[in-house]
């Protein structure tokens, strides 16, 4: 079973404090995510900036395309990213364009998904899903639990790489233990410590401890 990654998600409202934050964290993390919202204030810039300071990171830009696939991923891919995410509710041509103009398509499961939509997603070529805790339902109360545990590894199953994310800390990484998760996404858990490099050291040696180098 091999190491998860560890992913920064850069979900700030401007960009120079997400380059602050990158900078202290970019060398330890595998991955580096231009989020959502610094997308939505900052463009495509944000994903120059990144890429320009980490030639040789992996990249994602998380638009949660929902529609336009292949547009929205040949501007992200132009900027500088390898990856781009599509919401799970896009249509499989929304899938197949975006994937047609980038390296790889992750799509986000958020709301009302069903592993038979996956399946789809899957015959499409699509391997890569993101399962979420989301922020409006960590700040309702929602923590992970065997619910959650049960749809990643029939995730897994099915064979995609998935990739969990919401409110995870270093302590939570042990509910996955045995799993084969792909990555391990986190935003503030970095981000918003008092040290975030030292926060980005904390999770990725937990995961090694857990997994193996």
């Amino acid at each position: 079973m091999s190491r998860p990654n560890l992913q920064v998600a850069l979900d700030h409202s401007d960009l120079p404090s997400a380059l602050a934050d990158v900078k202290n964290v970019g060398d330890i993390v595998d991955i580096l995510e231009v989020g959502t919202i610094l997308l939505l204030q900052a463009g495509d810039e944000a994903v120059k900036c990144v890429r320009a300071l980490y030639p040789n990171k992996k990249i994602v830009a998380d638009t949660k395309c929902a529609d336009a696939g292949g547009t929205v991923a040949e501007n992200v891919q132009n900027a500088g990213a390898d990856w781009t995410t599509v919401i799970c509710c896009a249509t499989i041509a929304t899938m197949k364009a975006a994937a047609e103009k980038i390296e790889e398509v992750q799509v986000e499961l958020y709301g009302d998904w069903t592993f038979e939509q996956a399946e789809k997603w899957l015959e499409a070529g699509i391997s890569q899903v993101i399962y979420h805790q989301s922020r409006d339902a960590l700040f309702a109360g929602e923590t992970w639990g065997q619910k959650d545990l049960t749809k990643v590894q029939k995730l897994i199953d099915m064979g995609f790489r998935v990739s969990v994310t919401g409110g995870l800390t270093v302590e939570t990484l042990e509910l996955f233990k045995g799993m084969e998760v792909y990555t391990f996404i986190t935003g503030r858990g970095i981000t918003a410590a008092e040290n975030p490099k030292q926060a980005a050291t904390d999770f990725l040696e937990e995961i090694k401890r857990i997994w193996g180098e």
